[in-house]
């Protein structure tokens, strides 16, 4: 488990597919994902087995389920493309309970993997794309340190309109110096997954 200040991050197990089944089939919360088809629970049944089935690794380091500190499953959060090579990764999130929306628990799940990825996986580069008009979206990740690199217009056709995306990224050095470092006192090596 992975502990925020709002929430932790654990591991997305069987049980949570209902969950995602209702949340990923309202169209408000899929508003500004890449979802357009409606989802069968068996459908992510298998998508969770699948994940459970492979060892995490830095490569396939998944996505995580996002729970508030009094155990409530809010939605999920991951890194996607994960290159070590480059140390870089693309960043996703979704709070599919809407109870939970504009309180912080967003926020918190990503500076949670941020200092993850940053601290632990030794990731030099996290970025992620927005959908341009996602505008509490786009407040969280500028919140967090990321910074606008481009604009993709009309990349995404979704309700009878095309939509802008943002590119944004975030530097480790640039985290730190926003949000400081947990155990400081380390010095850094630039070693750790080459």
């Amino acid at each position: 488990m992975i502990e925020g200040k709002l929430v932790n991050l654990r591991s997305i197990d069987l049980p949570d597919a209902g969950r995602y089944v209702a949340w990923l089939n309202d169209r408000e919360v899929t508003r500004h994902l890449q979802m357009r088809y409606p989802l069968s629970l068996l459908a992510e049944e298998h998508w969770i087995r699948e994940r459970s089935a492979t060892s995490m690794t830095f490569v396939s380091a998944g996505n995580y389920a996002i729970e508030t500190k009094h155990g409530v499953h809010i939605g999920s959060v991951g890194f996607h493309y994960v290159n070590p090579e480059n140390r870089k990764a693309t960043l996703g999130i979704m709070i599919g309970d809407k109870a939970y929306w504009s309180k912080g628990y967003g926020t918190d799940a990503m500076l949670t993997l941020l200092r993850f990825g940053f601290d632990e996986m030794n990731l030099h580069r996290i970025d992620l794309s927005v959908d341009a008009g996602n505008a509490r979206a786009v407040a969280c990740y500028r919140k967090c340190g990321f910074i606008e690199e481009g604009r993709l217009r009309d990349q995404r056709y979704s309700r009878g309109a095309h939509h802008d995306q943002l590119w944004m990224g975030l530097l480790r050095q640039e985290f730190h110096a926003l949000h400081g470092r947990v155990g400081s006192e380390r010095r850094d090596t630039g070693s750790g997954i080459a």
